[in-house]
């Protein structure tokens, strides 16, 4: 049993996390144009805000959104983005037990999820092509979208069936599961237990930022792995479909996460 007992204060038992992220955080400065600047351009934007962000910290608020009892292991700068940063992690009420700060570095971003029952999804980052072989065995499931499979398989991936064959490869080196991304397209799954890959498509919305989908997919699939294990996949990857189509109808990256009471009570 945890428990505090800090001079004055009872002692009382410390609920787990189900969901536990390491990870970076990262500030998010984001400018709003009507195009991209060309090579040593100026344009004027039409709006400016600082959004907090980082793909581990951004899983983890997804995951903590929709119900989840979440953590995060990660190291911010001593600074005023890395103090805004660890209220936001409590106003999202994420522990910050693990959260550390240092004069030395800012912040970055990685992520690796694990849940309380030691099932690991592994979403690969920045991608690198020689990726340690051991991140393949040792990953449950393993989820990246589709420049990332490009990056880890050298094979072109621009649609369900190229997916498909992606995941294959990426099967072959010893992942469990595989799920691989592909925005507006949905995703294409497959398993050692069911080794033909099923494309899962998903509702066609209008999309006004798409920055962070891939970390609200992957942190709604992190809160359905630790709160409805005994989903079959393709449901926890349909409603996790959902849940990233609607972060997407919002601008911003953590700003655009829906809650649990904002969202079908079916998904739960």
């Amino acid at each position: 049993m945890a428990a505090s007992g800090e001079p004055g204060r009872p002692w009382q038992e410390e609920v787990a996390a189900a969901v536990v992220v390491v990870g970076s955080c990262m500030t998010d400065l984001v400018s709003l144009t009507s195009r991209l600047p060309k090579t040593g351009e100026t344009i004027h934007g039409h709006k400016f805000f600082i959004g907090f962000g980082g793909k581990g910290a951004n899983q983890c608020v997804q995951a903590a959104r929709l119900g989840a009892k979440a953590s995060i292991v990660c190291k911010v700068g001593k600074d005023s983005f890395g103090n805004d940063y660890i209220e936001n992690l409590k106003q999202n009420h994420i522990s910050t037990e693990f959260t550390y700060q240092t004069r030395d570095a800012a912040t970055g971003a990685a992520s690796i999820i694990v849940n309380d029952e030691v099932k690991t999804l592994f979403n690969p980052a920045p991608a690198v092509a020689d990726l340690d072989p051991q991140f393949y065995a040792l990953s449950s499931i393993f989820c990246c979208n589709e420049s990332e499979a490009e990056i880890l398989t050298g094979l072109a991936v621009s649609n369900p069936t190229e997916a498909g064959k992606a995941a294959l490869v990426l099967l072959e080196r010893g992942c469990q599961v595989v799920v691989i991304t592909l925005g507006a397209s949905g995703c294409v799954t497959l398993s050692q237990t069911e080794p033909v890959p099923k494309h899962i498509p998903t509702e066609a919305v209008k999309a006004v930022d798409t920055t962070g989908a891939g970390d609200s997919f992957v942190g709604a699939l992190a809160f359905y792995l630790a709160y409805y294990p005994n989903l079959p996949m393709e449901e926890m990857l349909k409603r996790s479909n959902f849940i990233a189509a609607v972060s997407v109808q919002a601008t911003g990256t953590q700003s655009s996460y829906p809650y649990k009471k904002d969202l079908p009570p079916a998904l739960f």
